[in-house]
């Protein structure tokens, strides 16, 4: 019985963690350039004393779908979607070089440019742009940042910095746990000019929000099926200590 009760109680807990990242991609599905996490099973042999044939499933997150969400246009000028593939260069909470598609850019208390979520967007120099004050903004389709500034007359403009973009190879990012995309070893990527932006646009998450809600009502389904299990188990395990009990 105890083996019944293992492999119930082993399957509950997985479903949990499929339904961990099903919902946590569910509830994106409207952050801008949201990447969703894939979810599988796959099959582990269980260790110790038994036959080879023994397993069970592993809930797993082996990768993050890449694909571009829709280009919606806002008419903002500091909205920024990437135009097909690449990234913008950010800085984490750590100080390390991170990657997001989130182009919702703002002006913090410090006058540097961040994203939606407060990180400090990367300039092609190497440090977070800072910005002087300015009567009007620009961001050119290869990120440069062109502004008018304070007090200066309408023809007069300046090229302050250009937005850090990269392009890297597929499989060279990972999600971390904030959201951000990462290299392995927290390296910073080289500056990709063939990367694109579009200003005035802002990319949806690609989420696709049937398909997980669908998949979070067939994982509490499976989540019932393993409990009543369990129960089973439990019911047999006394049904069995009663018998020996008349003997």
């Amino acid at each position: 019985m105890d083996k019944v009760l293992y492999l119930a109680m082993s399957g509950a807990r997985e479903n949990m963690r499929s339904q961990q990242a099903h919902a946590n991609n569910l509830a994106n599905a409207t952050t801008t350039g949201f990447k969703a996490d894939f979810a599988q099973a796959r099959a582990m042999q269980v260790e110790g004393d038994g036959f080879n044939s023994r397993v069970y499933a592993m809930a797993e997150r082996p990768g993050t779908n890449m694909s571009s969400g829709t280009l919606m246009q806002t008419g903002r000028s500091m909205d920024v979607a990437i135009d097909g593939d690449g990234w913008i260069a950010t800085i984490d909470a750590d100080g390390n070089e991170a990657y997001t598609r989130q182009g919702e850019l703002q002006i913090n208390s410090l006058n540097q440019l961040v994203t939606h979520s407060g990180d400090q967007v990367m300039g092609n120099g190497g440090i977070p742009i800072t910005l002087p004050p300015f009567e009007q903004l620009e961001i050119g389709g290869d990120g440069t940042i062109t502004i008018r500034p304070a007090g200066d007359a309408a023809s007069e403009l300046a090229i302050l910095d250009r937005i850090k973009l990269v392009n890297p190879d597929a499989g060279e990012l990972f999600k971390g746990v904030d959201g951000m995309m990462h290299t392995g070893n927290n390296q910073p990527l080289l500056p990709d000019a063939n990367v694109k932006i579009r200003s005035g646009f802002l990319e949806s998450s690609n989420v696709n929000s049937i398909s997980e809600l669908t998949s979070v009502i067939d994982l509490a389904r499976q989540f019932e099926m393993q409990v009543k299990m369990m129960k089973t188990a439990e019911e047999n395990s006394s049904a069995a200590t009663q018998i020996l009990s008349l003997q």
